[in-house]
Parts: structure tokens; sequence; C-alpha cells
């Protein structure tokens, strides 16, 4: 991994974890010329998945994490595409944010901030990215927040 790069991510105090594997027949990301598209990452931590459902168990704050726990898993994929050489990263491109809500919930973008905020945290101004955050009835697994992303790469 780069210098610069992982020095940013010791300085936050992350630690990232491993490339998630698939949890059904697709495969976690595909590179396309310099594009790589990472599928979409669920909310998961060290204890588990994070499950629950915006504006009904679970505030935007929690939510907040719980997309930033995506966002963890979204960089550990890029990794993987760039093998370990997170210095590769052009730019993030895209983020499409999916927020398992109730149908009144409508702080799907501050909650989908948690993601950004990370990308941008740590890749500067290589992170800033186009973005969609979309509310769902409901997610795989009952989690709170999938996040996909597309990332251009050297």
């Amino acid at each position: 991994m780069s210098e610069p790069i992982q020095s940013r991510l010791e300085a936050l105090g992350i630690t990232l974890p491993e490339a998630p594997a698939p949890a059904a027949n697709y495969v976690p990301y595909v590179q396309s010329g310099n594009l790589v598209f990472v599928s979409g990452q669920i909310s998961a931590g060290p204890e588990g998945l994070i499950l629950g459902r915006l504006g009904e168990d679970m505030d935007a704050e929690a939510g907040y994490g719980a997309a930033r726990s995506c966002g963890l898993s979204l960089i550990a994929q890029l990794r993987a595409a760039c093998a370990g050489d997170l210095a590769r990263l052009v730019r993030v491109v895209k983020l499409s944010g999916f927020v398992n809500s109730t149908a009144d919930f409508t702080e799907q973008p501050k909650v989908v901030n948690g993601c950004s905020d990370l990308m941008v945290e740590v890749f500067g101004d290589k992170g800033r990215h186009a973005r969609a955050a979309v509310g769902v009835p409901s997610l795989p697994l009952g989690v709170a927040v999938e996040i996909e992303g597309i990332f251009e790469i050297a």
C-alpha cells in the first residue's frame, strides 16, 4: 500500500478489514479499463452485521456509523483490486448508497455521508465523488446500509 495513504489511515486510527467475501453469486469487484466497480458492501463491524431500520430503531447518527463501515469495506475491496497498492487510485468516481428506512425517514443523505466523509478523509480531493442516497424498505440480512462504488485507478 502506498506510504502516504497508509500514513493517513494510521493517523485516522483506521485499520482496514479484510475484503469481505461475496454473500451470493457475484464477484466483489470488476475492473473494466481504468474503472473498478465494487459490489455493494453491507454495514458490518467487528461485532458483526449492523442491523436496523432508520426512522424505526436507528437514528441518522447510528446510520452514519453504519455507512462508514460500508466505506471501510469498499476501500478494502479497492485495495484488493489494486493488488494492495491504494496509490493507484485516481479518484472515487461515484457512490450509490441504499438506506434501510421507514417511509417517513428523509435523512438518507446524512446517513450516506458516513461513507462520503470517510472517502475524503482517507483520499483527500481524490475522494470527492458523485453520489446517490436512496431510502429502501429493506436490505439483505436486515442490514442498515449498503453502498456500492465506482473508482478510477491507474
